[in-house]
């Protein structure tokens, strides 16, 4: 009877175990499947980011052409050298020769090889002839990579516009940092496994993941007028002691900016070489007081609200007038003068007087409509806004003094938008500086800015103020050498004092000259701004004369015929020409 029992409770425990066994195997079952069917990707990729990984190489860059095609930043396929410290027998005595060879210090070099990593950098984007060099060492552990490498065929050309891009191709400054999406592409990975310490193992060497190339860039600069703006705003800073330089040359019609030029010029190639001061693009990112440049605006608003005629003449009290309290002057003593005549001789006085007439709302609201005090939104970055007073803490002086450009601030670009509205006809322009984009895959789009023209003044009032800024030229005008032979000019030169510790300095100035050409069908605006002459230090005798060969050469590139027979001898003035204009140096 016990034995019977006793094989009961043992068939029993047996079939108990049993049972167990096949609870705990369909358990283990069941996980099993959970982990390697319904959670086998994301374990996967848990394994991957534990144990592979990958390196970043640089992306082929989209290419930066001017209006016709001319390139202006190219990328070129260039090595970098890595090595393998632990493949690396003797690094002090290898070290020593790569310095030689990368112009490096050796003790740089020789921690990077003693370093316990299976991958180190020694060397970004090095020269063709340093590549040779390394690979005649036939050093075991030393190893080549392809990158892309930025650079700028036409050397300082349009430096400040362009920009520049770091090691990693991104951009820094200039259109390289604004249009950094569009042309930077997909950066190339390079794959790598990681061993139980985190290290890098190029086991199954480079190899680069798909890969888009940045889309390319056509701007709307000219090639040859950015030359031409360059080369003259240098021989005009030579020549007059400046401190600095720069020209706008800018389609009225269009907005497409053909050149911009700033003095002292830079090498985006060598920018390490140079003060960062010197990266700036002046002609957005600087503000100045315009000066008489400015004048021609607010009778650009008394025209078009009729507040005043052509025929209109205004007492210009013989050169001294105290208004709000303050005196205002003008260079040469005048009495009565036109419309025509205060802009001609460039009165302060009278042009004061004409803005009393404006009332302050109406000055305040034109200044606003033709782009000041805030940004034209080209395609540029670090444009300044520049500054104008609130209207409600306008004092009357403030205003008199505004209306011939001091007590407010604008950048060079600004002016030269403004500019192109009376040019062509009373509409104000975005200034665009990129024209059109193309993919890699050949898809061209153009690039269209997002502020619509809008008109400004009637076509009328820009008739007949274009009319009057012909007089500035002509002889007896302040602005007679910026005269263009055979071609009708108008315009307005400017002079304006800096302040310098709290007050305006008598000595250093801002010399300018705005204006645009032929008249009768204006192809370009040109603002020249020549910042603290040491010679010729008055708009009409520096910044004039560099407007007027500018204008020339440029006019003569795009085959524009003269509408005026040009007498034999004739020749735009030239720089050494250092005489004052007929009428004396007002403006």
């Amino acid at each position: 009877m016990v034995t019977v029992q006793a094989r009961t409770e043992l068939k029993n425990s047996i079939r108990l175990c049993a049972l167990l066994f096949a609870v705990l195997f369909a358990v283990i079952g069941v996980r099993a499947w959970f982990l390697q069917i319904l959670r086998s990707p994301d374990l996967t990729r848990t394994l991957e980011r534990q144990y592979k990984t990958s390196v970043l190489l640089s992306p082929k860059r989209g290419t930066i052409y001017d209006r016709n095609g001319n390139e202006l930043a190219i990328s070129v396929q260039v090595e970098s050298l890595f090595a393998r410290p632990h493949m690396i027998s003797d690094p002090a005595g290898l070290s020593q020769r790569l310095a030689g060879i990368l112009n490096m210090e050796p003790d740089a070099i020789a921690d990077k090889l003693r370093e316990e990593k299976p991958f180190v950098w020694i060397a970004r984007k090095i020269t063709q002839q340093q590549a040779q060099a390394v690979r005649a060492l036939e050093e075991q552990g030393l190893e080549f990579a392809k990158e892309s490498k930025r650079t700028y065929p036409n050397g300082e050309l349009a430096g400040q516009v362009i920009g520049f891009t770091g090691l990693d191709s991104e951009g820094l400054e200039g259109l390289e940092f604004r249009m950094n999406e569009t042309l930077r592409g997909t950066p190339q990975r390079v794959a790598a496994s990681r061993d139980a310490r985190g290290r890098h193992l190029f086991s199954e060497g480079f190899c680069s993941s798909a890969q888009d190339d940045g889309s390319d860039i056509y701007l709307t600069i000219d090639k040859t007028i950015q030359y031409i703006a360059e080369k003259e705003m240098q021989a005009t800073v030579a020549a007059t002691g400046a401190k600095s330089g720069i020209a706008v040359v800018m389609d009225p019609w269009n907005g497409d900016v053909l050149a911009m030029a700033v003095v002292p010029l830079f090498d985006p190639n060598n920018y390490s070489q140079y003060g960062r001061d010197m990266w700036r693009n002046r002609a957005i990112a600087d503000v100045l007081e315009p000066g008489s440049t400015f004048k021609i605006f607010v009778v650009a608003a008394s025209l078009a609200e009729k507040i005043i005629t052509p025929e209109d003449t205004f007492f210009c009290e013989n050169g001294t007038f105290r208004i709000g309290g303050r005196t205002i002057s003008d260079v040469h003593p005048y009495g009565w003068l036109d419309v025509s005549g205060i802009i001609k001789h460039s009165s302060n006085i009278g042009v004061s007087k004409i803005s009393k007439h404006l009332g302050t709302p109406l000055f305040c609201d034109y200044i606003g409509r033709f782009g000041f005090a805030r940004p034209t939104g080209i395609e540029l970055p670090a444009e300044a806004s520049g500054y104008m007073p609130p209207s409600e803490r306008l004092s009357e002086h403030t205003r008199s003094v505004m209306a011939f450009g001091h007590s407010i601030s604008v950048t060079p670009l600004q002016l030269a938008q403004a500019y192109s509205a009376i040019a062509n006809g009373g509409v104000l322009i975005q200034p665009k500086v990129v024209k059109s984009t193309r993919t890699s895959d050949g898809e061209t789009r153009a690039y269209q800015p997002d502020a619509q023209g809008q008109r400004v003044i009637d076509h009328a009032s820009a008739q007949i103020l274009t009319e009057m800024m012909q007089t500035v030229v002509e002889q007896g005008g302040t602005g007679v050498k910026a005269a263009v032979p055979g071609f009708g000019v108008a315009g307005k030169t400017g002079t304006a004092r800096k302040i310098y510790n709290g007050t305006y300095s008598h000595n250093r100035l801002v010399a300018s000259f705005a204006g645009f050409c032929p008249v009768d069908n204006p192809r370009l605006t040109v603002v020249v701004i020549v910042d603290e002459p040491r010679t010729m230090t008055y708009g009409g005798q520096s910044a004039a004369p560099a407007f007027s060969r500018i204008a020339q050469q440029a006019l003569n590139y795009l085959n524009v015929a003269p509408r005026v027979q040009i007498a034999a001898g004739e020749a735009p003035s030239t720089i050494h020409d250092q005489g004052p204009p007929a009428a004396g140096r007002a403006g």
